[in-house]
C-alpha cells in the first residue's frame, strides 16, 4: 500500500495535466480565417508584330509601281488620359544604290481596316528621317474582350505599300528595312 505522501503529488498534478490536454485539444479542432488585400497597378502597354518579310511585286506593265500589303498585328491597353500610335520609319534605304529610294520619296503607303483605333488617312510618304503614322489609338482602349475593348485579339491593320518603278533605276534586286513602332500612354 502506498503512503499518503506518495498519493498526494499524483493527485495534484494529474488533474492539471488533464486540463492542459483538454485545452490543447480544443485548439487543434478550431478553424480560422485570414484576409489579405492584393494590389496590382496596370500600366499602359503595347506590342506589335509583322511577318518576317514582304516582297513587293509589279503587274506586267511598263514601269508600273511595285506593291505589297503588310498585315500588322498589335495588342494595346491605353489610359483614360492617353492614347497611342503605331508608326513606320525606313531605317535603312533601299540597297544597293542605283535603284529605288525611300529618301527620295519613292515609297508610299496607305492604311486600311484598323480593328482598334483609327488607320492613317490618305497616302503617306515613308521617311528615312521621321516616323510616319499607321494607327492612332484612342484613350481607354484595349485589345480583346469586347465591351469597351476591341473584340479582336490581336487587332490588325493593313499597310499597302507602293514603290516607284522609274526607268532610271538599274536592274537588280533591292531591299530596305522598315521599323514599326507602337506606343501606348
Amino acid at each position: 500500500m502506498a503512503s499518503k505522501a506518495t498519493r498526494r503529488p499524483v493527485s495534484v498534478w494529474l488533474p492539471r495535466l488533464l486540463a492542459s490536454a483538454v485545452a490543447i485539444g480544443s485548439g487543434i479542432a478550431g478553424t480560422g480565417t485570414a484576409v489579405q488585400t492584393l494590389d496590382a497597378t496596370l500600366q499602359p502597354i503595347a506590342k506589335v508584330s509583322v511577318p518576317s518579310s514582304l516582297s513587293l511585286t509589279t503587274i506586267a506593265g511598263e514601269f508600273a509601281a511595285f506593291t505589297g500589303s503588310l498585315t500588322v498585328s498589335y495588342r494595346a491597353r491605353t489610359t483614360a488620359s492617353g492614347g497611342g500610335t503605331i508608326t513606320i520609319e525606313v531605317s535603312s534605304d533601299f540597297s544597293p544604290s542605283g535603284g529605288p529610294s525611300a529618301a527620295a520619296a519613292g515609297l508610299t503607303y496607305t492604311c486600311s481596316g484598323a480593328s482598334l483605333g483609327t488607320a492613317c488617312t490618305g497616302t503617306q510618304t515613308a521617311s528615312t528621317t521621321a516616323q510616319t503614322p499607321v494607327v492612332t489609338l484612342p484613350t481607354s482602349a484595349c485589345t480583346g474582350g469586347g465591351g469597351a475593348c476591341s473584340s479582336s485579339d490581336p487587332a490588325t491593320v493593313s499597310v499597302n505599300f507602293s514603290l516607284a518603278n522609274s526607268p532610271t533605276y538599274s536592274t537588280g534586286s533591292y531591299s530596305a528595312q522598315v521599323i514599326l513602332r507602337i506606343s501606348a500612354t
